[in-house]
């Protein structure tokens, strides 16, 4: 690719795809089959998994795993595997869930935003079309992208959506003080008061038959958390 969206050195960026996962024993593997044909290296982090879904990724090549002896948070995970893409040489990373609730055939989406609007942070929206949303979660979305978009000063148009594109370079200027879902809303308030620009592309919304990590009340109560900070 060329344009914009290059390294610092003008040669094409390497790009790799970080996965967070906690017991996603039926959907981890396709999801990284699946983002390889995009990407090559995939980072996946294994948030304390009890189940023997890192095991199957053993012979695929261009894989590293990370694995935290018990679970500490989506926050957590994600920074383990963004500070490992940084230190291994990566200008960008993807960050996408192992439920498949991300399809990585929208990654060239946001490489080609990346590379026509030199974003820092390139956030996938769901909100475009939410035909396939439950009504809760449109409200609830809604809502934290605007007040997120109040308090960054910032147009957020969906908070909650853990799909996205960093730019490394000032990654740790970033990185979550919290471990839990919260963290990926509170890393915009970082990012915006770091004066990096966000881009966003239109993502499906995809549901299937897997349970939802994230408890209500837990979000509610980490999202004040972040609108505090």
């Amino acid at each position: 690719m060329s344009g914009a969206f290059l390294n610092n050195s003008g040669s094409s960026p390497k790009v790799c795809a970080v996965i967070p996962t906690f017991n996603e024993n039926s959907k981890l593997l396709e999801t990284v089959i699946q983002t390889k044909k995009f990407i090559e290296s995939v980072i996946v982090v294994d948030d304390g998994s009890t189940d023997k879904s890192i095991s199957l990724l053993e012979g695929i090549d261009n894989i590293k795993i990370f694995r935290h002896e018990k679970n500490m948070g989506k926050g957590a995970a994600l920074t383990t595997g963004l500070l490992f893409a940084k230190k291994s040489g990566f200008d960008f990373a993807v960050t996408l869930d192992a439920d498949l609730q991300h399809d990585p055939g929208s990654i060239p989406k946001f490489l080609s935003e990346a590379e026509k609007e030199s974003c820092d942070i390139v956030i996938g929206n769901r909100l475009g079309t939410t035909k396939e949303m439950p009504l809760p979660r449109i409200a609830s979305n809604f809502l934290t992208s605007k007040l997120l978009s109040i308090k960054t000063g910032k147009k957020i148009l969906d908070s909650q959506s853990g799909f996205r594109l960093f730019k490394l370079e000032r990654i740790e200027k970033i990185l979550p003080a919290f471990s839990g879902f919260e963290a990926e809303s509170e890393m915009l308030v970082y990012a915006a008061r770091n004066k990096m620009e966000f881009g966003f592309v239109e993502i499906p919304t995809i549901y299937n038959d897997n349970e939802s990590k994230m408890k209500s009340i837990q979000a509610i109560i980490g999202f004040i958390k972040v609108l505090f900070i």
